[in-house]
């Protein structure tokens, strides 16, 4: 089983940071993209930033030079600095891997996290 677990989704004030992080665990051969998406309530999840296995990053026109994704590849962990947060970022975050198994090291599956909260209200 693999499993992706985020952490950090909180409530915020407009103009404030918040840092969102997702560890990957289970049984793991390689990861390769990992990627933060957002849903609005009635609405479909909706990309965020993409990062590669070699670091390469993609953002959404609205996020681009206030939130930044990384990963630490030893620890399986994606991240999502938010900083100068807006009220229209309030949504369920996601995070999402495309994931080698142990049990099928040749074919990529896509998981999901539970997903977290974040709340930019003063």
């Amino acid at each position: 089983q693999v499993q992706l677990v985020e952490s950090g989704g909180g409530l915020v004030q407009p103009g404030g940071s918040l840092r969102l992080s997702c560890a990957a665990s289970g049984s793991i051969d390689s990861i390769d993209a990992m990627g933060w998406y957002r849903q609005y309530p009635g609405k479909n999840k909706e990309l965020v930033a993409t990062i590669t296995s070699g670091g390469s990053t993609k953002y959404e026109d609205s996020v681009k030079g206030r939130f930044t994704i990384s990963r630490d590849n030893a620890k399986n962990t994606v991240y999502l600095q938010m900083n100068k947060l807006k009220p229209e970022d309030t949504a369920v975050y996601y995070c999402n891997g495309q994931i080698y198994s142990d049990y099928d090291p040749l074919n990529s599956n896509n998981y999901w996290g539970q997903g977290t909260r974040v709340t930019v209200s003063s």
